[in-house]
């Protein structure tokens, strides 16, 4: 697989990645925000087809996905002061922590299941659990969406420049996020919306977000006050147990959603409207492709949002002689995210561009007029129509 090591994108000096700052003034003047998108071609009644939305896989997945926190729970429990109980715990921090976000995710989107209850249900049982607002995750990720990786207007850029490599590790363990996640939801629960959620939810949806984060809030609090009568009443080992049952996994079980949610953009590129060049498609093993409901196709779910998880792989069937080649597991994908993050630390600028197969149409990136004169004979031979 070639690729270039050309920068890609619009050069800033300093990087304001707040939704109310310079960039953001900057993205909206050059045509980034709200802009339109490549996107493959597909013939309309194909991609009608890919778009059905059904109940059954999304039942049988959410069925499978309940039925393993019980499984896990109750082995951990059954084994408690034994070693034994460890890898239980750790198989149900995963079902917990880290399933929960491609739930939290793909129900947001309103596709996992056809009936529009079953989506909202599962959306607040995964925000909750992946300790999310989900009046404020279901705007900012429509955000996300609209202006993917634009700098000013995207909130959930995870890549920020300068990266902070030790951050991005402690990641792994949820300690920090978890931290600022209760903060938000603290924030949130005494009425208190910051300038950059007040800019992406609408005014009408303020008390909602206001409602969910006071129960979100209130719930943490009860398992804090059992777990604290456990402790004074002298069980201090079972005082641990409410705390591994619900808000722990958010730390403990988070690993695999960081490490598959690292690799959806990063060392890819900023300011560009082409989802080929920002987002990255890759192969895994089936329990981490389950685990993660398809997200892997990351590319066709960006070209294509609203086509539902398990139809993910046909769509890649479909189109990829117009993407570039998938990395082939969770570890290549690694190598090369990793490789371009650590000159990205020395040159903000820097971002992988994966050579497309001869079959695909040019990358998008001819409206991008800003993109510094240094580099304009490595973006150059890309160019022609859309």
């Amino acid at each position: 697989m070639s690729r270039s090591t050309a920068p890609i994108g619009f050069e800033f000096s300093v990087r304001d990645y707040s939704l109310t700052g310079a960039n953001t003034r900057q993205a909206i003047e050059n045509g980034l925000s709200a802009a339109e998108w490549y996107h493959s071609e597909i013939p309309r009644k194909k991609l009608k087809l890919l778009m059905k939305r059904r109940d059954a896989p999304a039942i049988r997945d959410t069925v499978i996905w309940i039925a393993l926190h019980f499984v896990f729970a109750a082995g951990g429990l059954y084994f408690w002061g034994s070693w034994l109980c460890v890898p239980f715990w750790f198989a149900y921090g995963v079902v917990y922590g880290s399933a929960c976000d491609s739930r939290w995710h793909e129900c947001g989107h309103g596709t996992a299941f056809r009936t529009r209850w079953m989506n909202d249900v599962v959306y607040h049982i995964a925000s909750f659990q992946i300790m999310r607002n989900p009046v404020n995750w279901r705007w900012s990720h429509a955000r996300h969406h609209t202006d993917t990786i634009i700098v000013g207007r995207d909130p959930e850029i995870a890549w920020i420049h300068p990266i902070n490599l030790i951050l991005k590790a402690l990641a792994f363990v949820g300690i920090v996020e978890t931290w600022i996640s209760l903060k938000t939801l603290m924030r949130n629960a005494m009425a208190n919306l910051s300038q950059e959620e007040k800019d992406y939810i609408p005014e009408s949806q303020w008390h909602k977000a206001i409602f969910w984060a006071r129960v979100h809030i209130a719930i943490y609090a009860a398992v804090l006050l059992i777990s604290f009568v456990l402790l004074v009443s002298g069980a201090a080992w079972k005082s641990l147990i409410p705390i591994l049952l619900i808000g722990g996994p958010r730390v403990y079980g988070c690993w695999h959603f960081v490490m598959t949610g690292l690799l959806q953009h990063g060392g890819l590129a900023e300011n560009v409207l082409d989802h080929r060049l920002n987002s990255r498609t890759l192969y895994m093993n089936p329990i981490s492709q389950w685990i993660y409901w398809n997200m892997n196709y990351h590319i066709e779910h960006h070209m294509f949002p609203m086509v539902p998880y398990y139809s993910l792989p046909a769509l890649h069937e479909m189109i990829k002689d117009d993407l570039p080649p998938p990395n082939t597991s969770i570890w290549d994908g690694y190598k090369e995210m990793m490789g371009s993050v650590m000159k990205q630390r020395v040159d903000p600028n820097y971002a992988i561009r994966k050579t497309l197969p001869p079959t695909a149409r040019p990358y998008r990136d001819h409206l991008h007029k800003a993109v510094p004169e240094r580099n304009a004979g490595a973006v150059s031979s890309d160019r022609g129509g859309m």
